[in-house]
């Protein structure tokens, strides 16, 4: 991999999105205004101060799988990867390029939804705000490591929208929001326990509720860190110059 054309392509990406404004707005705004719209669904500080943390997570997990995917699959469809592949560029460069990218949008966007909730929305946690900061994040890059795996294997930006059900939409279910993990089945609990997003919303739920940094919230930032990894290897190996 070369730094320097990882640095160019993250700098090509940046460039492209500040002209699309709208995309920009959905990555920053959307998640704001959804913690905003929760925390007047449930009109109490103490039930906000709950169940935002793992919504933090949640929330930009989502938008990322859907625009990185959508994103990575436009630029295949209009020959711009057949392009850039025809260059002494490798698959790594591009996927970590992308990755840096986003992930510098992705600090962006988990900072000011985190930061209006802390501010004016009334969220209160125990545990270390760097920390909470820190697995929202990684839950983002997660959410863009997962969309640009998928979209190698769709062929329109439809197709691209309906991996969100297979890929998106269980692991918010399993992941311990609506329902404690361990009172789950056991067929329900080990799905579970392969889904990243569910040691996410984990690690955010502990910060909440504890000061104290432990051995299973640094366990819940390795294992995210490595599935959003995981992902981006498997990316780059079944990325294809465009769509047949």
């Amino acid at each position: 991999m070369n730094p320097a054309l990882t640095l160019a392509t993250a700098r090509r990406i940046l460039t492209q999105l500040g002209h699309d404004r709208r995309t920009v707005a959905m990555l920053i705004v959307v998640p704001t205004l959804l913690m905003v719209l929760l925390r007047f669904v449930f009109n109490n500080a103490t039930v906000f101060s709950h169940a935002a943390p793992a919504l933090l997570g949640v929330f930009p997990f989502l938008i990322m799988f859907l625009i990185t995917s959508i994103t990575t699959l436009r630029e295949r469809t209009t020959g711009t990867l057949e392009r850039l592949m025809t260059m002494p560029i490798g698959r790594l460069d591009l996927l970590f390029g992308y990755a840096l990218a986003f992930g510098a949008i992705a600090v962006v966007q988990v900072g000011v939804a985190a930061g209006i909730s802390l501010a004016w929305l009334g969220l209160n946690i125990t545990g270390s705000i760097a920390m909470l900061l820190l697995i929202a994040v990684l839950d983002a890059l997660l959410g863009m490591a997962l969309g640009l795996f998928v979209s190698a294997f769709a062929r329109t930006e439809f197709q691209a929208v309906q991996f969100m059900p297979v890929f998106v939409l269980p692991q918010i279910l399993l992941c311990g929001l609506f329902m404690p993990r361990g009172q789950m089945g056991w067929v329900l609990n080990w799905l579970s326990d392969v889904m990243p997003l569910s040691y996410a919303v984990e690690g955010l739920t502990r910060v909440t509720t504890s000061a104290t940094v432990d051995a299973t919230v640094l366990r819940n930032l390795l294992i995210v860190a490595a599935c959003a990894l995981l992902a981006l290897i498997l990316g780059a190996a079944t990325l294809r110059r465009r769509t047949p």
